[in-house]
């Protein structure tokens, strides 16, 4: 791992949201490869539910002010960054006031999903990517936690198949246990269509639930890791249908020598 650039993107990751198998792994992955000599950035949404004083986050102004296009709208992309102390780990924060002011993550008080999850997954794929533009970062491996984050995947090797900056990055992506039951916006795959991508990429986000959602993650990753012990089984029958190195479940304890051999021998080769 030694000098290898990985950028991390997550839709959740501690200190900055509760702890759960997401999250742990978004902060642990980073860790382990920041202790082993790696460059890492880490990308997340910044929530409104997110203390921004606590965790003493600031806006970085020569990164934020473009406009990203979801769906025909000029969205604003704002930028911040914190730093997890104890770890001199460095966090970057995808926000824009009409998708993350709101006071939780993916549900409202009633545990109704929002109804434009979509459009968040959206145009935090396109801030990731259009940030590290703008930092001329060139990442050996890109690792997507998080089923808010897995659509960053498609939209790099089809929205963004030209950048030069990312054309020898290789995606990696960490395949969770189903993280929430129905679906999102019916009209989703005609907004991803709007950006130019062609309707058979995203066949089945013509019903967009957690485990299509994952497919077409994989469908567009060079590897796939199976983070969680209970996948569920349409998504693990898909994912072993796949021609590309897949990472079976390997337990917190044991899984630094397993993920840096992964990113080696079959990531990188």
């Amino acid at each position: 791992m030694n000098g290898k650039k990985i950028l991390f993107v997550s839709s959740e990751l501690v200190p900055y949201l509760p702890e759960n198998e997401v999250s742990l792994m978004s902060y642990e992955t980073p860790r382990m490869v920041n202790s082993k000599g790696g460059q890492i950035r880490i990308f997340m949404p910044r929530y409104g539910n997110i203390n921004e004083r606590r965790h003493q986050l600031h806006e970085v102004i020569r990164l934020s002010g473009m406009n990203l296009v979801i769906n025909d709208m000029d969205m604003p992309l704002i930028i911040k960054v914190a730093s997890i102390p104890r770890e001199r780990i460095q966090v970057y924060f995808i926000d824009n006031d009409e998708y993350f002011k709101r006071k939780s993550t993916f549900t409202d008080e009633n545990g109704n999903l929002y109804a434009d999850n979509d459009q968040r997954a959206i145009f935090f794929a396109k801030g990731v990517v259009e940030t590290v533009k703008k930092l001329n970062w060139s990442p050996d491996i890109i690792h997507v936690h998080g089923w808010l984050a897995s659509l960053l995947p498609l939209y790099l090797k089809k929205f963004y198949a030209d950048e030069p900056l990312f054309g020898d990055s290789k995606i990696v992506t960490s395949v969770y246990g189903k993280a929430f039951d129905g679906e999102l916006d019916k009209d989703m795959v005609n907004k991803i269509a709007f950006d130019g991508v062609e309707e058979e990429s995203i066949a089945p986000l013509v019903n967009p639930n957690y485990n299509n959602l994952l497919k077409v993650a994989v469908d567009f990753s060079d590897a796939v890791i199976l983070a969680s012990e209970e996948i569920p089984e349409d998504l693990k029958n898909h994912i072993s249908s796949l021609e590309k190195p897949v990472l079976p479940y390997v337990s917190l304890q044991e899984f630094e020598e397993a993920y840096s051999n992964f990113y080696d021998t079959e990531v990188l080769k």
